[in-house]
């Protein structure tokens, strides 16, 4: 097994997952603290703070990713956060975000991951479970876009656009409360609180991906996890399985076979779908000539990647200064201040 120190001896830069159900009380002042420590020391990502935890991607040379891993696990709330840990000849992100939000994932799922949630599996143990036991169903738990590039084989998929419309889609696996059923997304967050709520609906045998299929592919190789994972930073996708790898997408233009993921140029859209590199070229970035056509397209670098902007954020200014923001407003909402 492949530890954190390990996977960043190789590479200029890291790139960090990771998240952690950890109470925490003081999340105004802990955002200031979290965001200076990220601006000290040169790391860009998104970061979120909730009352129920923490929940991060962040990339950054590997000297000052050892040292923001050190930092969080200091903090006994934090001590046993699992970081996946990948390489990269650059920063993945554009900018640095550090918010507060009401949960770490969006959810509105009606349960708590501190009091039940499914059982957690380690990679090899997940990696011998689906090879050896007919009675396995793995159920993806992540959008439709993410596992339209990738996913395990034979695994049941949702189309739902984020975990909020999982209620919406528990009839279509109503037949398998007889199974032993696995759940796994990206990095693991979305299976706490989806496995729990499958354990709420009647489910009795649920289990899920420790650290999902990022882990999966560092530390097992990602075998029979068909095409790409999508991220959520510029690269888009990250290639996981080095053992049986199979491109499963086709271009929306013209259908050819490939895994290389676009967010449509234009920003009224924002569709999230696989477009060639001819096709990009050529339709600008775009998913239709409508988008194309679009007097707010962005401009097409060729990366198909876009980095949010939000309006009145401004990394240098100390949180509290700011007026009218959507932390602040959430923040009043929580009664935290």
């Amino acid at each position: 097994m492949k530890t954190e120190e390990q996977n960043t001896t190789q590479a200029k830069y890291s790139v960090l997952l990771y998240y952690i159900y950890s109470p925490i009380d003081n999340v105004v002042e802990y955002r200031d603290i979290h965001h200076q420590f990220c601006l000290d020391n040169h790391l860009l990502g998104r970061i979120i703070i909730a009352p129920e935890g923490l929940n991060g991607t962040v990339s950054g040379l590997v000297e000052d990713c050892d040292k923001y891993m050190k930092w969080i696990k200091s903090d006994p709330r934090f001590a046993k956060v699992d970081f996946k840990v990948e390489q990269s000849e650059t920063h993945t992100f554009k900018k640095l975000y550090v918010k507060i939000k009401k949960e770490i994932v969006h959810s509105e799922l009606p349960v708590d991951p501190l009091i039940q949630t499914g059982k957690h599996l380690e990679p090899e143990d997940f990696k011998q479970l689906i090879k050896n036991d007919p009675n396995v169903v793995l159920v993806d738990m992540r959008s439709n876009y993410e596992h339209s590039v990738g996913r395990f084989k034979g695994a049941v998929t949702f189309d739902m656009e984020n975990l909020r419309e999982l209620p919406e889609h528990m009839h279509e696996i109503e037949h398998l409360k007889d199974k032993k059923v696995i759940t796994y997304c990206t990095g693991g967050i979305k299976c706490e609180k989806a496995s729990a709520y499958l354990l709420s609906q009647g489910f009795t045998d649920v289990y899920q991906l420790h650290g999902g299929i990022i882990k999966y592919g560092l530390e097992e190789g990602g075998e029979d996890f068909d095409g790409k994972c999508y991220v959520f930073d510029n690269r888009l996708t990250t290639e996981v399985n080095k053992v049986n790898p199979v491109v499963i997408s086709k271009c929306h233009i013209c259908g050819t076979t490939c895994d290389r993921m676009v967010n449509c140029a234009n920003p009224d859209c924002n569709e999230h779908v696989p477009i060639c590199e001819k096709c990009g070229v050529e339709m600008q970035g775009a998913c239709s000539i409508e988008c194309k056509e679009n007097p707010r397209k962005r401009f097409y670098d060729g990366t198909g990647y876009y980095a949010k902007t939000t309006e009145g954020y401004k990394p240098e200014i100390a949180f509290r200064t700011r007026k009218n923001t959507k932390n602040l407003q959430i923040v009043e909402e929580l009664g935290l201040v």
